[in-house]
């Protein structure tokens, strides 16, 4: 298969975008050193449905250096970056994927990098999964597994394995230490006002800022708004997340209520129609609409438009929704802020998650797993943070026999 992207003379800029990250991502740089001579993925055909920038496109070139085949599209419309897809055809990675493919390009795409019968796959929102489950069965019996990269996607993975219907082995990369911990906190707390700002060029301090969602994503969002200077209130449906906000120093309110409030608003939910029209309806005149889960369903696009008199593009990135006297602005059309508006989220970051990628692609080579849902093992979540406070230049304490002996026993 050839690589397909929206123009290969863009290959110069996105090759500086990469030996940017390279140079920072320490992580995958130690496990690229330890198992490249061993090849442990010759033979390997590896396709990858991931937010296609220059991060994204360092762990491709790691893994096809460790010896696999590897083939990647973006598993956002929006956030694949056209200049970062070119270049990294030139690193013998396939590449099947443009920024602002529409619904059916998106599709054809995941299956293109399925028509090679992969043996592992790295998945972000379970796109992959539900296509070779629901659309490509034949093709589950060469695959080994794979890894999930985001919360949305663990969420599916769940349901399916509940139902005893995951039928290959998966990571739960979303659920080690090493990445929500740091990817889903302070990855998207940053990344998030990064494109929100970028795109806006408006202050945030004392405006109010509405977080719908406080799991490990909402926290990170609602902590940088606070760092801003913004009032800070927070949506939710879970009664614990709703205590630890409050007790976090910030307003916590049903959405009909906060609609009537925020300046800003922030998805982060991994739900549908948290924003939809009867928010809009309530909302004040100028009031900015972000989403930063996964999917294009948080805010109800649909009805927005069906609301609205007259939409217009303000700017790049921007939309202006006219309803009666008043505009309301949705960022990237509803879909993942960060990425379809920015650069994702901060390289140090996606080191630890990438590395944690390409480690659970190794651990299933050696392990013949049953199919499920796995937690990445603990030695490997902490060979990822040993890695990354070690590029830091961190020294930690240890404990000794004793120690260990005490904590081990019943006996005081």
């Amino acid at each position: 298969m050839e690589s397909k992207v929206k123009d290969l003379s863009l290959a110069p800029e996105g090759n500086k975008k990469i030996k940017w990250v390279k140079e920072k991502m320490a992580v995958l740089n130690k496990i690229k050193n330890e198992y490249i001579e061993d090849k442990p993925l010759k033979g390997k055909v590896v396709s990858i449905c991931l937010h296609l920038e220059a991060k994204t496109a360092y762990m491709a070139i790691v893994l096809s250096e460790l010896g696999a085949d590897v083939y990647i599209t973006g598993s956002n419309p929006l956030s694949t970056q056209d200049d970062v897809a070119a270049a990294l055809t030139e690193y013998g990675v396939t590449v099947y994927s443009w920024r602002g493919e529409t619904t059916e390009e998106y599709d054809n795409s995941l299956n293109k990098i399925l028509e090679v019968e992969p043996d592992l796959i790295i998945d972000d929102g379970g796109d992959l999964v539900s296509k070779i489950h629901n659309e490509r069965p034949e093709l589950i019996n060469n695959i080994i597994g794979g890894a999930e990269e985001t919360t949305t996607g663990i969420v599916r993975l769940k349901s399916l394995d509940n139902k005893n219907k995951l039928n290959f082995p998966m990571m739960s990369v979303n659920d080690a230490q090493a990445k929500f911990l740091f990817d889903n906190r302070y990855g998207t707390g940053q990344s998030v006002w990064e494109a929100i700002m970028r795109n806006t060029n408006m202050v945030v301090a004392g405006k109010d800022v509405v977080i719908a969602g406080y799991g490990w994503c909402g926290k990170g969002v609602a902590r940088r708004a606070d760092g801003l200077g913004a009032k800070v209130i927070v949506t939710e449906v879970d009664p614990f997340k709703a205590l630890e906000a409050k007790m976090d120093g910030h307003r916590v309110m049903p959405m009909d209520e906060a609609a009537k409030l925020g300046d800003i608003f922030v998805t982060v939910t991994g739900c549908k129609d948290v924003i939809n029209k009867k928010h809009f309806a309530s909302m004040k005149d100028g009031a900015i609409l972000a989403n930063a889960g996964h999917f294009n369903v948080e805010v109800n696009v649909e009805e927005l438009k069906e609301k609205a008199d007259k939409v217009k593009e303000v700017r790049e990135n921007v939309q202006g929704y006219q309803l009666g006297d008043k505009t309301l602005y949705l960022l990237a059309e509803g879909r993942l802020v960060n990425l379809a508006a920015g650069d994702g989220h901060p390289v140090e970051i996606m080191d630890m998650s990438f590395g944690l990628q390409v480690l659970s692609l190794l651990y299933l080579t050696e392990n013949d797993l049953l199919p499920g849902l796995y937690k990445v093992p603990k030695q490997i979540d902490k060979k990822v943070a040993n890695y990354r406070l070690k590029a830091e230049g961190i020294e930690i304490d240890k404990l000794n026999t004793e120690q260990k002996q005490y904590l081990e026993t019943w006996k005081v």
